[in-house]
């Protein structure tokens, strides 16, 4: 129960026909459930840190706590760090902090601070244990596998629990194409249904005729400078001008979402609040602009390393205040070589006063940042690299090719490409996801005929062209460390599956050293 004080600061607020709940102490009833998150609040006031105290990890939607303008969560590589610019920034009543809907969810649900503005399989797991399966973040609608399933049992949201997969529910056909409507380039059937999301029965009543359910990993909202950044006035993989911002006109990145849904991020936004929030009527503009504010400002990079300790020492750059300092979209090669923040640990010494294992990890990350930038390989047979326009196929390149950008490592142009992680012949084996084929139709079209089979036809299913089929918008690659798995489908459990994947696509010739390099880079960043 509550008590009387705490009692006296749960509140409710009308916002737009929509019952919002927080509570300073973080407990809120929701369908039952009291959430966790009471006691430390009672002990710490606010949401105050207790100076030395480390803060509970999950952020419960409505705790009403402060957040600090430097926050360090511990995982298993070392230290992530956030920076909130201009903070500490309370949080009591914020939007992206406080549970809208029916669900009682937040957009902090499934964008953890420790997680680096992600979602980790391992804190949905200790969320499950800790609640019994109760947390808004398993809302029937997108967090379990499907939502008709009994909802009560782990085995109903094994695709959170065990790939830290959510489920994106999008309209077959596509309602409203980039350059208005038109007619499919393919068909898509069913080929695998193991939680019967994609079979034509209306599981409640606002399951669409002809929705397609994919499963993917939650972006990270953190750096978002960098994500909507434009470097070029167009798209050199498709070979189209990028899109317009609807009010402004400005050219947009186009690299925010996985499939390019929503090419702004009150676009963005706002298609959240109606699915993974639930809401039944539009978010207020006001809360649009108070959550954009907030993830414009909010930088996560790992900050210390367990086998390299800190990332900013002898003369590095490592952390989130290069990325809150610097310039976003800057290609590379044109100014700062991307990951040459770690071009000091490649002398000798590697940073006065530290143990020789700890410089050999650090040459090690040296070595890898150098390795992404030069080693090549032959890319072949990758739509959106390979094709339309021309980059040869095969063609000669790093992986810095795609990874570009100064001080983030996403692309500079938008970057939606079939590396296979969900196309066949390449993906790698999923029988846990559904399976879909797709058949290319019209004329004249190059892939007329073809088929595809694919766990997620991605970029497709916003543009309904077949060249689109298993096109995903390339990953962020800051904190990586605190947020396993990876690729869209999770596909990756940890870092070295993610070196494993690239050397049997593109038979890259890595060795054990390289590899094992290559990680220790990406577990710095």
């Amino acid at each position: 129960m509550l008590t009387a004080a705490a009692g006296k600061k749960l509140k409710t607020a009308a916002s737009g026909g929509i019952l919002r709940k927080h509570s300073l102490m973080g407990a809120v009833i929701v369908g039952g459930a009291l959430l966790a998150g009471i006691g430390y609040a009672l002990e710490n006031g606010a949401g105050a840190q207790t100076s030395g105290e480390e803060p509970p990890r999950w952020w419960s939607p409505g705790e009403g706590r402060v957040f600090p303008r430097s926050l360090d969560y511990e995982n298993q590589h070392g230290q992530l760090r956030t920076l909130v610019t201009g903070g500490p920034m309370e949080t009591d009543g914020h939007a992206f902090f406080e549970p809208f809907g029916p669900d009682g969810r937040a957009c902090v649900t499934c964008h953890q601070p420790a997680d680096s503005m992600s979602l980790s399989v391992e804190t949905a797991r200790e969320r499950w244990r800790d609640t019994n399966g109760a947390d808004p973040l398993f809302a029937a609608f997108d967090g379990s596998n499907c939502p008709d399933l009994p909802q009560g049992e782990r085995a109903s949201h094994s695709l959170l629990l065990d790939h830290g997969l959510i489920r994106i529910e999008r309209a077959w056909p596509p309602k409203d194409m980039p350059g208005g409507a038109q007619k499919p380039e393919f068909t898509i059937e069913v080929v695998r249904d193991p939680y019967g999301c994609n079979s034509p029965k209306r599981f409640d009543a606002r399951r669409q005729e002809g929705a397609i359910s994919v499963y993917r990993r939650p972006r990270p909202v953190a750096n978002l400078k960098y994500l909507t950044a434009v470097g070029f006035p167009f798209d050199p993989k498709q070979g189209l001008p990028l899109p317009l911002h609807p009010e402004t006109g400005e050219r947009l990145s186009g690299n925010l979402m996985a499939d390019g849904r929503a090419i702004t991020l009150k676009a963005q936004m706002t298609e959240a609040s109606s699915t993974h929030l639930q809401m039944v009527e539009d978010m207020s503009a006001d809360d649009l602009e108070e959550i954009l504010d907030f993830e414009m400002r909010i930088y996560a990079a790992q900050q210390e390393s367990a086998a390299g300790g800190d990332l900013e020492a002898a003369g590095a750059m490592g952390g989130p205040k290069l990325l809150e300092d610097s310039t976003a979209g800057l290609l590379g090669g044109d100014t700062r070589p991307v990951w040459s923040e770690f071009q000091p640990w490649e002398s000798a010494a590697g940073g006065e006063g530290a143990d020789e294992k700890t410089l050999e990890f650090r040459r090690s990350v040296a070595r890898g940042a150098r390795l992404f930038r030069e080693k090549t390989f032959l890319i072949s047979d990758s739509s959106g690299i390979n094709s339309p326009i021309g980059f040869g196929n095969p063609v000669r390149n790093s992986c810095v090719f795609c990874h570009n950008m100064s001080a983030m490592g996403n692309d500079v142009a938008p970057g939606q490409v079939d590396l296979g992680t969900v196309n066949a012949p390449y993906a790698d084996p999923a029988p846990h996801l559904p399976l879909f084929r797709v058949t290319c139709t019209g004329e004249p079209h190059p892939h007329l005929g073809r088929q595809i089979l694919t766990y997620d036809p991605g970029f497709a299913l916003t543009t309904g062209r077949c060249a689109d089929v298993g096109k995903i918008t390339l990953q962020s690659m800051r904190g990586l460390a605190a947020r396993p798995p990876y690729f869209s489908n999770g596909s990756a459990a940890d870092l070295r599956e993610v070196i494993e994947f690239y050397e049997r696509r593109y038979n890259i010739g890595y060795t054990e050293q390289e590899k094992q390099d290559l990680v220790n880079l990406m577990s710095a960043l």
